[in-house]
């Protein structure tokens, strides 16, 4: 497992270390239609208190989204996205000290998420989509640190006994590649593996149940596997509210494979499950 390291975002940092859990990142959708929650915290007002909480439960981050990625979502304007995330981001960035980050893969959301005082851009492309170059270079000039997450529908394609974890290392490889070119330090780049994201669930489970051989990048890995299909599919279709026990099963599990960050909707129930989960992998 990688060593102890700080990842520097802007004017903060991450401590990452396998002595101690796990960060939490607390999710944030300022969305009428995200697949959990949305239309729970689609209100300034509402997304703070939420914020506020999750911070009081323990986050150490704080991902705040404007456009719902769920599947078959429908994509807003960048003035809708910046309208719904920058208010919260300012009012964060202003009264709290959590590393903020913005659930974006438009170049011109993330810089008026920078502009209110984000740390962190979370790009569910990898750096890959059309925008990927310019939030490279985005994050490269302000110092921000950038999450790239792997999202390939080709290894949807490939025979389903195919292994998925060399695809999924060499598209990764690819995102680290990009951040070099755009003058982005490697030592500012969390990897997540895209659980859910033009996968199938075979595929889903092999990464979540090896996910520990993305270390082989030498980044910090970050897992965001929160509430989502993947365990309905094993647990009898559980609609979302009730998918917390697979959730912190899924915890356990990449805490002892030594992921760094777990984005989660639930802070309190996933940090005492990974500080368990680091207590074992101690002691082991």
């Amino acid at each position: 497992m990688p060593a102890p390291r700080t990842i520097t975002c802007r004017d903060r940092s991450l401590v990452l270390t396998d002595e101690a859990p796990p960060l939490l990142m607390g999710i944030v959708n300022v969305t009428p239609d995200s697949f959990s929650d949305g239309g729970r915290h689609d209100t300034t007002a509402a997304a703070l208190a939420h914020a506020r909480r999750l911070l009081d439960e323990g986050a150490a981050i704080l991902d705040i989204g404007g456009q719902s990625t769920r599947p078959g979502y429908t994509e807003i304007t960048n003035d809708e996205e910046i309208a719904r995330v920058v208010p919260v981001l300012r009012e964060l960035a202003a009264t709290t000290a959590a590393r903020l980050s913005i659930d974006t893969y438009q170049p011109a959301v993330a810089r008026a998420a920078l502009d209110a005082g984000a740390h962190l851009l979370n790009d569910i492309h990898g750096l890959q989509g059309p925008g990927g170059p310019a939030l490279a270079e985005l994050a490269a000039a302000t110092g921000a640190a950038v999450v790239a997450m792997h999202n390939d529908p080709a290894l949807r394609d490939l025979p389903p006994d195919t292994d998925p974890l060399p695809h999924v290392l060499r598209w990764l490889e690819k995102s680290l590649h990009i951040a070099d070119h755009a003058g982005l330090p490697r030592d500012r780049l969390i990897l997540d593996p895209g659980i859910g994201f033009g996968k199938t669930q075979p595929q889903n489970l092999t990464l979540l149940a090896r996910i520990g051989e993305l270390h082989a990048l030498g980044r910090p890995l970050l897992l965001g596997a929160s509430r989502k299909s993947v365990i309905a599919h094993v647990l009898d279709g559980l609609p979302p509210a009730e998918r917390l026990e697979g959730t912190l099963a899924l915890t356990t599990a990449a805490t002892l494979q030594g992921v760094h960050i777990l984005r989660v909707h639930d802070i309190r129930a996933n940090l005492r499950a990974a500080r368990l989960a680091t207590a074992l992998r101690r002691a082991r």
